[in-house]
């Protein structure tokens, strides 16, 4: 393995530090993008039974947004309870919005990694190639078997650049993908809110001047 870094020259060293930033970013994003963290179990049936008493105080609201996304998204729809279906949904809506960015946070840097791997790679190649053909026209052309196994070495760095682009565009993508489905899931809870505080807001009794 260290023979293989030495040959590939300079450019195995961004190589590598992106290849531990990427495994960094993997584990922290399946660590942080676990569902009990996302979505608690239970937590929006629980919510909508708060909704549907009239016991609902801002510490009880406040301690919600703090647990999970889901707790957040269910919080900012509680904080205009009494406002039309409209205005708890543009709330939602807004709330989302920003879970969905503190989601996501990493993945550009991930899919970075993933586009910039290979074209790293192959400037490790096309630099070694150079160096190796001005070594040619310095001293000729020398041992054939010297020859092909310079080239090899050259594109140590390429086959190294898709080592790391690939794993990181298979984790970008499934990232990508599960936070989908968790914005699905908490798009149906919210809007479950979103009804239950409809049909408490309708029976409660009116007020007149």
């Amino acid at each position: 393995m260290l023979e293989l870094v030495k040959a590939g020259g300079w450019p195995m060293i961004p190589l590598l530090l992106l290849a531990v930033l990427a495994l960094a970013i993997v584990v922290e994003r399946f660590w942080s993008l676990r569902r009990k963290e996302i979505l608690p179990p239970g937590l929006g049936e629980e919510v909508r039974r708060w909704a549907a008493s009239a016991n609902l105080e801002d510490t009880h609201i406040e301690s919600l947004r703090q647990t999970s996304p889901l707790g957040a998204l269910l919080a900012a729809a509680l904080d205009v309870r009494h406002r039309s279906r409209d205005v708890v949904r543009e709330r939602i809506e807004d709330t989302g919005r920003h879970l969905v960015h503190r989601m996501e946070r990493f993945l550009n840097t991930l899919g970075t990694i993933a586009a910039a791997g290979p074209l790293l790679g192959l400037l490790g190649t096309v630099v070694g190639m150079i160096q190796m053909f001005l070594g040619i026209l310095d001293h000729g052309l020398g041992d054939v078997n010297q020859l092909a196994g310079g080239i090899g070495k050259a594109l140590v760095c390429t086959a190294t650049g898709m080592l790391v682009a690939i794993p990181a565009l298979i984790f970008h993508r499934y990232f990508r993908g599960k936070i989908t489905g968790y914005v699905v899931e908490m798009e149906q809870q919210a809007m479950a809110l979103s009804d239950a505080l409809e049909v408490r807001n309708a029976a409660a009794p009116r007020q007149y001047d």
